[in-house]
């Protein structure tokens, strides 16, 4: 099966977190919005978004043709992808639980996004700095630490040892992580200094997916879209720690 992904063109957003299952799976598939020619381009994306011959719509990118199926939100796509690609376990348990980390992963997204639009996503960063400023202090007081320290315990609590988050090997719970801590990094680099020193097992985490053979490579390669002012990290000097 050759997977159909839909996200925006010019951002990681939430469509990384699938892209990065796809490279690692080394599933074949098509960055829909990404393509040029006819049936491509961000065009398809709307007129699948949009069509009424859909029966089960998305609400919003990202979302995942495989075959008939239209799969959309993050966790579920990735719900989806685990099991078919040895990146969840195989009982029902530990599925679950792999779901539930990628859950409280987009709870936290959600924070991580609100401290440069803390008052309103369609309007402009300069029209609400002042409240941003007040969102990514207390993000990096308080919520941060929350969920870095969350997710660290879970690293040392997993019975089959201390390199990933579910298993013995890197399920997409891991790859997400990796994501969310590279664009902390990048959005952040001050805090996240010194948090690495704070939550060493988790930045180890974060290293040790980088260096996997088809993470590595798909960084390497034009597939990986930058961070940049657009997406859910950015990075503001004015809202990093000093």
């Amino acid at each position: 099966m050759i997977y159909q992904l839909y996200y925006w063109p010019t951002i990681q957003g939430r469509g990384e977190f699938v892209r990065l299952a796809l490279e690692q799976s080394g599933a074949a598939y098509v960055d829909v919005a990404r393509r040029s020619g006819r049936g491509f381009g961000v065009a398809a994306l709307m007129r699948l978004l949009e069509s009424r011959n859909v029966e089960r719509p998305p609400f919003a990118p990202p979302f995942l043709q495989a075959g008939r199926r239209i799969i959309g939100q993050t966790a579920n796509i990735l719900l989806f992808l685990g099991p078919r690609h040895a990146l969840a376990p195989r009982d029902e348990g530990g599925r679950l639980w792999t779901h539930q980390l990628q859950l409280t992963m987009a709870d936290f997204l959600v924070e991580i996004h609100d401290t440069h639009h803390p008052v309103a996503a369609g309007l402009y960063y300069e029209d609400q700095k002042k409240e941003a400023r007040r969102r990514a202090a207390d993000f990096l007081e308080n919520r941060a630490p929350k969920y870095l320290g969350y997710f660290e315990r879970v690293l040392t609590r997993n019975a089959r040892g201390e390199r990933y988050l579910v298993a013995t090997k890197p399920t997409y719970a891991d790859l997400s992580m990796f994501q969310i801590v590279s664009g902390l990094k990048y959005a952040f680099p001050l805090a996240m200094a010194r948090a690495g020193r704070r939550y060493r097992r988790l930045f180890a985490l974060h290293d040790r997916i980088r260096e996997l053979p088809r993470i590595a490579a798909y960084l390497a390669s034009e597939r990986r879209i930058p961070f940049n002012q657009e997406g859910i990290f950015r990075h503001y000097p004015e809202l990093d720690a000093s």
